[in-house]
C-alpha cells in the first residue's frame, strides 16, 4: 500500500511542477538567470521532501511551489517593464574583452578566471584570445563572443567590399518606450537629438517604439511595438 501511495504522489508532484515550469515560461528552459534558478532548486527539494516523507499533507508542497510560481511571474512582469529591477534581480552583461583587450579588472570583479575564458572560447572554435574583438558574459553565465575583422568568416556581400571595418556592438536607445540615457551617453548625444531622429523616421512618438539601437556608422535598427493585425514592426534605415 505505501509503495501506491508512494507512486501516486511522485506522479502527482512530478504534474505539478511540470504544469508550473510551463505556466512560468519557456525561458525557464532556455536560459536560467539567477533568479530562476533559485526558484527551480527549491521547488525541486520541496517536490523531494513531500515525495519522500509521506506523513507530509501534500498540500503543504503544492503550496509553497504554487507560491513561488505566483512570485516569480509578478517578478517577471516587473522585470520586463522596469530595467531598474531587471538589473538588480538578473544583473548586466559584463564586457570582457573590449577592442581586442582583456579588462582583467572586470574579469576579478565577475570572479572569472582565464580558464574560464579559454574554455568558453575552446567552446566557440577560437583557440586564441588575440582573435577576440568584444567577449561579453551574459546574465546567464554565457560567453558572447565577437571576433576580429580577419577571423570574420567570408560572406558573398564581403566580396563587394574592400575594407571592413569593425566599429564595436550597436548602442541600444529606447527599450519598451523608454528612453535609454545610458545609451545616449555613451554616444555623447541627447534626447532631443534621438527624438529628431526618430521623427525622421516616421515615428510621431517614442512610446511606440519596443526597441532601437545605432550601429558605429549611424544606421539605426528600429522594431515597433506590435498592434493588431501587424505583422512586421521592423525597421533598418
Amino acid at each position: 500500500m505505501e509503495i501506491w501511495i508512494a507512486f501516486l504522489r511522485t506522479l502527482l508532484m512530478y504534474f505539478i511542477v511540470l504544469v508550473v515550469l510551463r505556466l512560468m515560461g519557456k525561458r525557464e528552459i532556455g536560459k536560467l538567470s539567477l533568479f530562476d534558478l533559485v526558484v527551480s532548486i527549491m521547488m525541486a527539494e520541496i517536490a523531494v521532501m513531500v515525495i519522500e516523507d509521506t506523513k507530509i499533507p501534500l498540500i503543504k508542497g503544492i503550496v509553497p511551489i504554487i507560491t513561488l510560481m505566483l512570485t516569480q511571474i509578478i517578478l517577471s512582469y516587473i522585470t520586463l517593464k522596469s530595467k531598474k529591477v531587471r538589473d538588480l534581480v538578473e544583473g548586466e552583461p559584463a564586457v570582457l574583452i573590449a577592442n581586442g583587450k582583456i579588462r582583467d579588472i572586470e574579469m576579478a570583479k565577475q570572479r572569472y578566471t582565464i580558464d574560464d575564458l579559454v574554455t568558453q572560447l575552446r567552446e566557440k572554435n577560437i583557440n586564441r584570445i588575440a582573435d577576440v574583438e568584444f567577449a561579453i558574459l551574459e546574465t546567464s553565465g554565457k560567453l558572447s563572443v565577437f571576433p576580429k575583422p580577419a577571423q570574420l568568416p567570408v560572406t558573398k556581400e564581403d566580396l563587394k567590399i574592400e575594407d571592413r571595418d569593425y566599429g564595436g556592438i550597436p548602442m541600444p536607445l529606447i527599450e519598451d518606450g523608454r528612453i535609454l540615457s545610458t545609451g545616449l551617453q555613451k554616444i555623447n548625444k541627447d534626447e532631443k537629438w534621438l527624438i529628431k531622429k526618430i521623427k525622421e523616421h516616421g515615428i510621431k512618438d517614442v512610446k511606440q517604439i519596443f526597441f532601437a539601437s545605432i550601429d558605429h556608422k549611424g544606421t539605426f535598427f528600429i522594431d515597433l511595438k506590435d498592434k493588431k493585425g501587424q505583422k512586421d514592426g521592423k525597421t533598418n534605415k
